[in-house]
């Protein structure tokens, strides 16, 4: 964040919020011509301040309505084993987050299905087969009270 000046910190912020904006409706918000905006976008992303651009889909929608956050523990904590783990639950397209954690359990994983059906499935028919897995604690989302992909900056 050291070689941010506050345009740069304002570019992202307008990103995070709409990553649809151009550089040039950047620009007029920020009362700049449209090329040095461009150009600090570009360095951004070169820089790694922004890895991505995505659409932010509405789960209802698209059928994945169930959100269910799935903490993990593991029987052996071994490097291979957890290597393993984090290389399985990689193919898993279910998992939409996956967090390596400290504390009483060793992983918690944010998943979305269409119904309670569909998520008894996926446990039973894939995540379940994962070796080293000793407990798995389910608990389901009932409303979505606050969700935001931006980073307060």
């Amino acid at each position: 964040m050291e070689n941010l000046d506050e345009t740069d910190i304002t570019i992202l912020r307008i990103l995070q919020n709409d990553s649809k904006k151009t550089a040039k409706e950047i620009a007029n918000i920020l009362n700049l011509t449209p090329s040095p905006v461009y150009e600090r976008i570009r360095r951004l992303e070169k820089q790694g301040f922004i890895k991505k651009y995505v659409a932010i889909l509405d789960k209802k929608l698209i059928d994945r309505s169930v959100t269910t956050i799935c903490q993990v523990s593991m029987r052996y904590h071994n490097e291979a084993f957890i290597e393993k783990f984090e290389e399985q639950i990689q193919n898993l397209k279910e998992v939409q987050e996956c967090y390596h954690m400290a504390g009483q359990v060793d992983f918690i994983l944010k998943i979305n299905t269409k119904d309670l059906e569909s998520y008894h499935n996926f446990v039973k028919y894939k995540l379940s087969k994962i070796e080293n897995i000793g407990v798995l604690n389910s608990t389901f989302v009932l409303k979505d009270i606050k969700h935001t992909s931006a980073f307060y900056i």
